[in-house]
């Protein structure tokens, strides 16, 4: 043969990017090789370190893929490496052939015969080389060498292609399996168990069963600090998209004017101080779940982006043309009465409705008495661990106080005053190997005789706030009882005033308002002062 044709080069090209698997393209290549040049054997071999693996081959034995060559053993392997062009031995070349004896249906040494390798060179490197055989003396001698240069660089290009995607499917694989373990551990060691036999609390359990494996939005109710980040989580757990992402999202705390970029993305130069390309929440959640915590508190031009993205399932990153397509499962949490946000106009009700296809609601403590000593003892052996204490309880006057009270601040309240008393215990009984939680250690709690004696109270508030009319009016009091509750309410939020007015369900500038006509002034050494 004189030459290659560019049809034969056109034929490997396109096996190069049509090949559904490595193979396939491996052997595209050594078979539209084989009809391009007469021979009787070719082989594609790939370089480790110091040795050549065949990775296809015909004309030669089944078993040859299973041999390794080291370079340094066999002379002619030596040569093609060195070689910066392709390597033609001579017929009467006295250097052993590696593949003596594993020529098809040829049984012995191979009688004189023509040997040619390519060397395969990607960006300087040599990634293998392509041999041919011949039994037909000076078959390969009338190909030019451009022609050789030619082949030699798709075939270098296949194997480039080649090893960088089976080397990113193995780090994709092992990140996804990383990712899964270390969701794994995270669901461990946060401890993620819903703890709870009562009533109010088998009927959650039972509605999570049922809705966690589908794939509808869900809008959790419930509120402040009753756990519903935990049934965020849990309904994760549940659901066929454990093994990706759950993306979580306060929108309470993302600035407004940031709020679409932190959800969307945005492409560098978008807006200023937009440096570089960012992904959004649902495109890091894309296969997985995106939890929106407090999503009441998102401004209505959010909330319409939020509507597209989970009726079209695009998104579409500031400053970016095209749309994005996601698959992500979208739980949505509130402590606000949506449907009265709705009225009020503070919401959309199309996002309303399509979040509440089925709506889940945590019960508070409060209505979960028969849950309250197992929740204390659930928080007691994490404090224990934490603490490095042998062993730890409650006293039975303390379990009585416990049971009693009325939770306004629900599960979260219950693990802080846990985790305080047993600190306080530990204290108290440093030498002893059992710490017993006392009243004393619990705080001031104040008891309720029975359910009917319950009072609402404030969400922001974990202790009661009280008013003593010492003869004071109407107004005079309900101004009094404003001071108490906001400076109350600022003190539990160290004293963060965005903070604190979500807590009151007002607006910040609202609140601060309010504050300035009681007289409330906080110092910029967080003191507060009233004038």
């Amino acid at each position: 043969m004189k030459d290659i044709s560019i049809t034969t080069l056109t034929d490997m090209t396109i096996g190069l990017a049509s090949g559904t698997s490595d193979q396939d393209r491996f052997n595209h290549l050594i078979d539209v090789i084989r009809k391009a040049i007469h021979c009787d054997s070719v082989a594609l071999l790939s370089l480790h370190g110091d040795t050549l693996n065949p990775i296809a081959i015909q004309g030669l034995t089944r078993d040859t893929l299973g041999r390794r060559f080291k370079i340094d053993d066999h002379p002619r392997f030596v040569e093609i490496c060195r070689s910066k062009t392709a390597v033609k031995f001579d017929d009467h070349c006295d250097l052993p052939d590696p593949f003596d004896n594993l020529l098809v249906d040829h049984e012995g040494d191979l009688p004189m015969h023509s040997c040619m390798g390519l060397p395969l060179i990607y960006s300087d490197k040599l990634l293998g080389i392509l041999t041919l055989d011949s039994l037909t003396p000076g078959a390969f001698d009338a190909i030019p060498n451009r022609s050789l240069d030619a082949l030699a660089a798709i075939a270098a290009s296949t194997l480039k292609v080649a090893m960088t995607v089976s080397q990113l499917e193995h780090q994709a694989k092992q990140i996804q399996q990383r990712f899964e373990e270390l969701n794994e551990e995270a669901w461990d060691r946060d401890g993620a168990e819903m703890v709870g036999d009562s009533t109010a609390m088998k009927t959650l359990k039972a509605d999570l069963e049922v809705v966690a494996p589908s794939n509808f939005n869900i809008l959790i109710n419930g509120e402040t600090g009753v756990g519903k980040e935990l049934v965020a989580r849990s309904i994760h757990h549940l659901s066929p998209r454990k093994k990706q992402p759950l993306v979580y999202v306060n929108c309470a705390a993302i600035p407004e004017n940031l709020v679409e970029s932190e959800l969307f993305g945005h492409v560098k130069g978008a807006f200023t101080g937009a440096e570089k390309t960012r992904s959004g929440k649902f495109a890091l959640a894309n296969g997985g779940t995106l939890f929106l915590d407090e999503i009441g508190e998102l401004p209505l031009a959010a909330q319409s982006k939020i509507l597209r993205a989970l009726q079209n399932n695009e998104i579409q990153p500031v400053g970016q043309d095209n749309v994005e397509n996601i698959d992500v499962r979208v739980l949505a949490a509130t402590n606000r009465d949506l449907k009265e946000e709705v009225n009020e106009g503070r919401f959309r009700s199309d996002l309303y409705h399509r979040l509440s296809v089925y709506p889940i609601t945590v019960p508070a403590l409060r209505d979960r008495e028969d849950d309250i000593l197992l929740l204390s003892g659930y928080f007691l052996e994490h404090a224990r661990r934490k603490l490095g204490i042998v062993q730890i309880k409650l006293n039975s006057p303390a379990q009585k106080l416990l049971s009693l009270y009325n939770w306004p601040g629900n599960v979260r309240e219950l693990e802080h005053v846990i985790n305080r008393a047993a600190l306080k215990a530990r204290a108290r009984c440093a030498q002893n190997k059992l710490i017993v939680v006392s009243t004393e250690d619990l705080g001031e709690l104040r008891p309720i005789s029975s359910k009917h004696d319950t009072v609402e109270e404030p969400t922001a508030s974990s202790t009661t706030v009280s008013v003593t009319h010492n003869n004071l009016g109407l107004k005079e009091s309900t101004e009094e009882y404003q001071r108490q509750i906001i400076i109350h309410s600022l003190t539990q939020a160290n004293f963060n005033w965005a903070k604190a007015a979500r807590e009151l369900k007002t607006d910040r500038a609202n609140l601060t308002r309010l504050a300035k006509r009681l007289g409330i002034e906080v110092s910029k050494k967080h003191q507060l002062s009233i004038s």
